[in-house]
């Protein structure tokens, strides 16, 4: 049984714990500053908990010590406190984080320390990459690889059309920092929240912008392989609009504890919503220009005995997918790992990666009903 550090007791940290725990593969210790919170979790086999502050850095190497693998469920501001520690013991890590510049430190320890480190492990950063590599490695050569994914609600009812699904920290740092990209063959920033575009999926209409860090490693990747590669968030129709009034004429993104204030006060969470993910790749394949698109909801369902919404049970799935496969020995035991490296098959094969391959219903959908694939 691994021993596993998880830092963070929010919603997607309880997912990780359920998905974990119920294996018997994992013995997980649940960490976070809030003891009030760790205490309303459910009991669970194989699960204890610890008050602990990880911007503490004596008090997180104590908790992280003589572990298999940290996890970050953290803000993104800790993560390079995290990794650090993990580099000094020699402990494995995963991460959640879209943070461009957070990852970048994680290839640095990742040179110096004797681990694996594997950042970027949730839903866009992270499975998002798998696909798009996935699909991309079917041509000859690329020309475009175009990646969107969008945790929404079922049910918008309000004037954003949006509820809060995951991290506020880390919806604002996407809405606000510079996005990597590739233009004409080069690689580039470009400014979020712009490049809107409109797009169709099952008679739903949607829009789409930039937003940072879902690209992940891709950029490195595919540096020199292709002429436009680009990330955007997907939101209801109008959304942007409102996001620019807040962040940028009303001046909210300079004030980001007042921005969060506000939006956990106003916009309720809600466990309604479904995982929007479409990629589409264009490239030759024997001498012919083509197209392949995937495109794949998934929406909440039952956890064990608890109902998880879609973007709870991806972003826990993607990381417990690549800690399994370090477990298994299918990933390297040190160095550098990322998203790419795995294969969709091999992601949809493990047994926390799977929940990417069923719809709603419960039946398969991926790389079969869950594409569509045009000349």
């Amino acid at each position: 049984m691994r021993d596993i550090l998880l830092l963070g007791g929010g919603k997607i940290g309880e997912t990780i714990v359920d998905l974990l725990t119920a294996t018997g593969d994992y013995a997980v210790t649940i960490a976070d500053q809030n003891g009030d919170a760790l205490a309303r979790l459910p009991k669970r086999q194989n699960m204890t908990t610890l008050v602990l502050n990880a911007a503490d850095p004596d008090a997180l190497r104590a908790a992280m010590k003589g572990r298999f693998a940290v996890l970050s469920a953290l803000p993104y501001s800790l993560t390079i406190d995290v990794a650090r520690a993990a580099r000094d013991l020699g402990v494995h890590y995963l991460d959640l984080t879209e943070d461009v510049a957070s990852t970048r430190a994680v290839k640095q320890f990742a040179v110096e320390g004797t681990s694996t480190f594997i950042p970027q492990c949730g839903l866009a950063p992270g499975f998002i990459s798998v696909v798009a590599h996935d699909v991309a490695s079917r041509y000859d050569s690329l020309d475009s690889v175009k990646m969107r994914v969008g945790a929404l609600p079922v049910y918008p009812h309000n004037a954003l059309k949006y509820n809060l699904t995951w991290s506020t920290d880390g919806l604002i740092n996407e809405y606000l920092e510079p996005c990597e990209a590739v233009v004409d063959g080069e690689k580039v920033l470009v400014p979020p929240l712009e490049e809107l575009e409109h797009l169709s999926l099952d008679g739903v209409e949607y829009e789409a912008f930039n937003t940072s860090g879902g690209l992940g490693t891709l950029c490195d990747t595919l540096s020199g392989k292709v002429r436009t590669l680009n990330y955007r968030s997907i939101r209801y129709p109008g959304h942007r609009d409102i996001m620019k009034v807040l962040l940028q004429d009303l001046r909210l993104g300079e004030r980001r504890d007042l921005l969060k204030d506000i939006m956990e006060r106003s916009i309720p969470a809600t466990p309604q919503d479904v995982i929007v993910i479409f990629v589409t790749v264009s490239g030759y394949r024997n001498g012919r220009l083509l197209q392949e698109s995937y495109a794949n909801k998934v929406y909440g369902r039952m956890v064990g005995d608890t109902f998880r919404s879609g973007i709870q049970i991806t972003t826990a799935a993607g990381i417990c997918t690549m800690l399994d496969l370090l477990h298994e020995g299918k990933l390297p035991s040190r160095g550098f790992v990322k998203q790419e490296d795995v294969s969709l098959a091999t992601f949809l094969g493990n047994r926390f990666g799977k929940v990417y391959a069923q719809n709603e219903g419960g039946s398969a959908a991926g790389v079969g009903a869950g594409s569509v694939k045009a000349a």
